[in-house]
């Protein structure tokens, strides 16, 4: 590899960034050509789901007005990554743009192609994905819709517990808490509840903790803190991030100190979500500050009515507070609210249960690309703003196809791939462009808005709140640069 400044190129970020770019395009080319051709096969078909002519020209304009662009942005990034020698005769690199500058040239327009999945949107077409289980799903579905039929019938309130008690709410949970299911039979259950109008409960940071108390804990701290929090009877929060630990979370300052029977914690965390009515949180702090940076942290399970706990919420641009400051002055937490071992804290934070979550694949719109089909269904938009309606159809269906792919390869046995890892800087980047384009598409009725709101009542005022608060997607739960750093070392291999 190139050497500059006397490091590696690949170790710079705005190479590292160019090169996860040209993997986000990469992917997303790659899920609506394979859906395209997928669509393919079975138009001939009569039975019904089988597949149809509609189907498939959905999938074909999504592939149109995704794929010949993004090979001539990949093209044109390679030569630049590449620089002065990518510019040469003699490089290969010409070979690709050429390539595919023809090839966008041969088939035709990508904006009427987007032009035609916004006619296409508008008239209640949706790309329509099953995933093939290829008949491993015969031997469990009787079963698994019995069973969901019988918790369908109950009173909405009863249904929470009836799917705990049956392992349904986490299946992917080992015994008693779930079922240990492998992929084939948690997308059956999936199924199955979507076919009933049976909604599992978010679980939310529960979702985050319970695993690693599940994987790391007591038996003691298992039977105390899993079932209740299943049960929606607990509910927990994060601290983990602080002012000046964020990104760099190994950094955090907070201070656990030693004494009788447990630590004093002390320190202040942030962006904290429904701290003001949690009753527990996990807590990582330092109990070794002499230990390297990512030594010396400890996991703790924090009764949130602790004495000497502080909740302060933070005003966010929408003018909800939906975060909190949380301080810690000399908190006490006893020693059986550690979980796993003094100074483990980092390895559990990075790690949860082996048995991953597998999802339902669905290629659904998201509510902010919906909302923009709705408003040209409703309105004579000209024909720039329905061009970039159908694009906006189009990558919130391409962001939906990686799920699939993700679904797909956990069903054949394999860990996830690229598509997963760039799923969620898509997935942002289609909820912060549609919902910009959803309030740009009403003109100039955004000056007469009052107030910003997320009721339905008041769409304008709603359609407002959504874009403002999509802008914290690329900073929560690590932001696109950060993540793009990530995409580049740990799948292109590019160096830190």
């Amino acid at each position: 590899m190139r050497e500059q400044f006397g490091q590696k190129i690949g170790a710079f970020q705005a190479i590292k960034h160019l090169c996860a770019e040209m993997l986000e395009t990469a992917e997303s080319v790659t899920a609506a050509a394979w859906d395209a051709a997928a669509a393919a096969v079975p138009v001939d078909a009569t039975v019904e789901g089988s597949g149809s002519l509609e189907q498939w020209a959905f999938a074909v304009d999504v592939a149109q007005a995704t794929c010949f662009d993004g090979a001539v942005e990949v093209a044109k990034g390679c030569i630049q990554v590449l620089g002065g020698i990518g510019f040469t005769w003699e490089h290969d690199a010409h070979l690709y743009l050429r390539r595919a500058i023809s090839l966008r040239a041969l088939v035709g327009s990508a904006d009427a192609a987007a032009e035609r999945l916004t006619a296409a949107a508008v008239a209640g077409v949706r790309r329509r994905v099953a995933v093939d289980l290829g008949g491993r799903d015969e031997a469990v579905r009787p079963e698994v819709r019995e069973t969901v039929e019988r918790i369908a019938a109950l009173e909405p309130d009863a249904r929470r517990a009836a799917l705990v008690d049956e392992g349904y709410l986490t299946p992917h949970w080992p015994a008693p808490y779930g079922l240990g299911a492998d992929p084939t039979l948690q997308i059956v259950i999936d199924q199955e509840l979507d076919r009933a109008g049976v909604v599992r409960p978010d679980l939310v940071i529960a979702g985050w903790a319970v695993p690693t108390i599940l994987s790391h804990g007591t038996d003691a701290q298992r039977e105390r803190f899993v079932l209740p929090s299943l049960l929606g009877e607990l509910v927990w929060c994060q601290l983990f991030s602080e002012p000046g630990s964020g990104s760099d979370l190994a950094s955090l300052r907070t201070r656990a100190v030693r004494v009788d029977g447990g630590w004093r914690l002390t320190g202040q965390k942030v962006w904290t979500s429904v701290a003001e009515r949690a009753d527990w949180a996990i807590c990582l702090a330092r109990t070794d500050p002499d230990a390297p940076q990512h030594k010396g942290i400890t996991y703790f399970l924090v009764d949130m009515r602790s004495p000497g706990i502080e909740v302060r919420p933070l005003r966010e641009i929408t003018g909800e507070a939906l975060f909190n400051e949380v301080f810690l002055d000399d908190v006490f937490v006893p020693d059986d609210c550690v979980v796993a071992e003094p100074g483990d804290g980092w390895r559990l934070a990075r790690t949860t249960l082996a048995n991953e979550r597998v999802a339902m694949a669905s290629a659904r719109l998201t509510k902010s690309v919906e909302r923009a089909v709705e408003i040209a269904a409703t309105r004579d938009l000209g024909p720039v703003e329905r061009v970039q309606v159908g694009r906006q159809v189009a990558l919130a269906t391409v962001c939906a196809l990686l799920g699939v792919r993700t679904t797909l390869r956990a069903l054949g046995g394999h860990g996830p791939g690229a598509e997963s890892s760039v799923a969620k800087l898509l997935g942002v980047r289609s909820r912060q462009d549609s919902s910009e384009l959803v309030v740009r598409l009403q003109g100039d009725a955004l000056a007469l808005l009052g107030t910003i709101t997320r009721d339905a009542d008041d769409p304008l005022a709603a359609d407002l709140w959504e874009q403002l608060n999509t802008r914290c997607l690329s900073i929560a739960g690590g932001t696109t640069q950060i993540l793009r750093n990530v995409a580049g070392e740990r799948i292109l291999g590019l160096p830190r």
